[in-house]
């Protein structure tokens, strides 16, 4: 018995599905112009659209949203983004939320223009503020880059008792930071709730008392790699 032809091409476009990430719906309008734009680049001058190719296919590439397999276990706090630790240190938490002087253990994660650029809950649980900060566009990587530039400040309780912050941080070339979740919401751990546009920072505040688990210079995998052992 021989097997129908459109097996091996439903095969194949499946194996292509499992290595070709999803794009996240906040990238199509620039997907849609740099089509656009390749488009009158051919007419132009024929290689100019092998250029307006390669930049589409980099724009699609860099809003992509690849499926990551979050761990079911409560009391952790995973990566809410791919990218570099790039600081572990004991702070204040923002000072938009008025949390107060009460010191938290944050961890930085830093996002080069190669990483996935969405942003993933830490932890299961309730929004129970979400504050949009203006401020400066200094690099992502720098200390002060967390009370200076502008950022998106968001307050979780998790469904165990604890207080997390998440913390979009813009950088020297991102200018535009999409949040998709408000104040009220019920959140999953290692859901998709928004992207900051090339290149950021994501920074991290758990309890006093939680054990962090990532060490700087540590790759992180957003959704997957658990940062933190809740406590305190």
């Amino acid at each position: 018995m021989t097997s129908s032809p459109q097996r091996p091409v439903a095969h194949f476009v499946e194996l292509a599905r499992g290595i070709v990430p999803p794009m996240n719906p906040a990238g199509r309008p620039f997907v849609l112009a740099a089509a656009a734009l390749t488009l009158v680049l051919r007419k132009v001058w024929r290689p100019l659209g092998v250029v307006g190719a390669v930049l589409t296919g980099w724009t699609a590439w860099f809003f992509r949203e690849p499926k990551r397999v979050t761990p079911s276990r409560s009391g952790l706090a995973v990566a809410p983004a791919d990218g570099t630790v790039s600081q572990v240190s004991e702070v204040v938490a923002p000072p938009e939320l008025g949390l107060g002087d009460a010191p938290m253990l944050r961890v930085s994660v830093f996002l080069s223009v190669f990483d996935v650029h969405v942003q993933r809950v830490p932890a299961s649980g309730e929004v129970l503020r979400k504050i949009y900060h203006p401020g400066k566009f200094l690099s992502a990587d720098l200390d002060k880059a967390s009370e200076e530039n502008e950022r998106n400040t968001v307050l979780l309780r998790t469904e165990d008792g604890h207080q997390l912050v998440v913390v979009q941080i813009a950088g020297l070339v991102a200018r535009r930071i999409v949040c998709h979740i408000d104040e009220g919401d019920k959140v999953a751990a290692g859901a998709t709730y928004g992207l900051i546009r090339f290149g950021s920072r994501v920074d991290t505040y758990v309890p006093i008392g939680s054990r962090v688990l990532v060490e700087p210079g540590q790759r992180t995998i957003g959704g997957e790699t658990v940062i933190a052992e809740l406590g305190g």
